[in-house]
């Protein structure tokens, strides 16, 4: 058996690795978008390293774009199989990767009113139609249940407490008459989110796939989430009469803002100003996990008791048309506004960062992972200036974060992850989706709890195991 690894290797983004058996048989863990490397981004997207038309099956750890946003572009290039996953992360996949088509295909268009004679026109990774056909190829698997995927491959999904739907996989593959074991972490959450159930505990596994987003660090703020936004807000809205605006990804990010936010409601706590979410994809991602309620913990499920709309508070308004985003901008009363792209990379949040943040009464606040080429990832390594629709714009905003909101776990968690294996029985662990030097760090925490072949693998690299 071999495993290849084709994306999120010594980065944070593009997860796939490809699997493939003795008898050819191929199975593809995650097919994810690249995002925010510059420009690499456009030739990672393009060229996926190995023949989508040879790929058997594949098998979707969940729904975030850097996992499942290359999906349709693998059927356009001759993907037939199956595709496994969760029933939330087929939901959620539905509107996000529809939405992602949508948008490839207006940058198209955009940059091709803009093309000199005789150059090549633009063209979208994929189409809307190819987007359709990807989800005609969903199999939905539920959590904590055996399923024969091959007649040499059974499929196992465990809760991995990161987003709604989200799964870490584990693969029995029968080869040689012996039974190998792989598991792939996909993206693990928190232990005690606020929103979700915690990751849970699996099977022995001979080889194992594992994120390591945060794998040199630790989620510690000085106070809970809810009392650093209320500082947050009161400080730049109340008493600078300034923006908060919020960088989240439209999935599991805005949800735990608004829970956070909701919390502060029931307690007396909310700053009286206006809310808004400039997200249309963000109420529909709201909407699939309010039809998933049995991801909630039991905290969620005490509060749902006497809070029907876990999401809803006063002074929240989302936001859906164009015209209404605008019109933000050119409102200048206090206001929080939440809005994608997390890592501000795209979306209406770039908008609204170009129109506030030379003001020093206004805020960014960042509420999770941004990956250090990306505009988020500038403004919190502290650049003075940044670059926004062909023009520099000087960083005069306060810039803030709270990192405890991130839906990776830190290198306790993921060790905490891994607490129910026996190390001397792991013959290789290999570590995706982290930049190289957290990865060496995070690599020697893994050994120092006796995980000894601890693998960090290039893009494409290939093992034999």
């Amino acid at each position: 058996m071999k495993i290849a690894f084709h994306g999120a290797a010594r980065t944070v983004t593009g997860s796939k690795h490809l699997v493939t058996l003795k008898n050819n048989t191929q199975i593809l863990l995650d097919c994810g978008l690249f995002q925010g490397l510059g420009n690499l981004t456009e030739g990672f997207n393009e060229s996926f390293g190995f023949n989508p038309a040879k790929v058997s099956y594949l098998v979707l750890s969940h729904a975030h774009i850097d996992h499942c946003g290359l999906l349709p572009r693998l059927v356009a290039e001759g993907f037939r199989g199956d595709i496994y996953c969760t029933p939330a992360t087929k939901d959620l996949c539905r509107i996000l990767l529809l939405d992602s088509a949508k948008i490839q295909t207006q940058d198209a268009e955009y940059a091709n009113k803009k093309l000199r004679e005789g150059e090549p026109a633009e063209m979208p990774l994929y189409t809307e139609k190819d987007v359709l056909q990807t989800l005609e190829q969903f199999k939905v698997v539920p959590y904590n249940q055996d399923f024969q995927i091959d007649p040499e491959v059974t499929l196992h999904f465990t809760d991995a407490g990161h987003i709604v739907g989200s799964a870490a996989v584990h693969l029995k593959i029968n080869e040689d008459g012996k039974a190998i074991n792989l598991t792939f972490s996909g993206d693990v959450g928190r232990y005690g989110d606020l929103l979700l159930k915690s990751p849970q505990t699996f099977p022995q596994a001979d080889y194992v796939i594992i994120e390591s987003t945060y794998g040199d660090s630790l989620h510690q703020d000085l106070g809970p989430i809810e009392d650093t936004l209320k500082e947050i807000i009161e400080q730049t809205c109340i008493v600078k009469k300034g923006k908060v605006i919020i960088p989240a990804f439209s999935v599991g990010r805005t949800q735990e803002l608004l829970y956070a936010l909701n919390a502060m409601e029931l307690k007396g706590q909310l700053p009286d100003v206006q809310y808004y979410v400039d997200s249309p994809l963000s109420l529909q991602a709201t909407e699939v996990l309010k039809n998933h309620p049995d991801v909630y913990n039991n905290g969620v499920k005490e509060v749902m008791k006497v809070d029907r709309d876990i999401f809803a508070f006063k002074g929240l308004k989302f936001i859906e048309s164009v015209e209404e985003s605008k019109a933000l901008n050119g409102d200048s009363r206090p206001c929080v506004i939440i809005s994608s792209s997390g890592m501000a990379e795209g979306g209406r949040v770039r908008h609204h960062i170009r129109n506030n943040i030379s003001d020093q009464k206004n805020t960014i606040l960042m509420v999770g992972y941004a990956e250090p080429r990306s505009l988020a990832g500038k403004l919190l390594a502290g650049q003075k200036q940044v670059w926004l629709f062909g023009q520099d714009y000087d960083v005069v905003a306060d810039i803030r974060s709270i990192k405890s909101m991130s839906a990776h776990g830190d290198y306790e968690d993921l060790l905490q992850f891994l607490s129910g294996q026996n190390p001397s029985l792991v013959k290789q662990l290999f570590l995706v989706h982290g930049e190289y030097q957290v990865q060496q760090v995070f690599a020697k925490h893994l050994k120092d709890k006796g995980f000894q072949n601890v693998v960090i693998p290039e893009q494409h690299q290939e093992f034999e195991v």
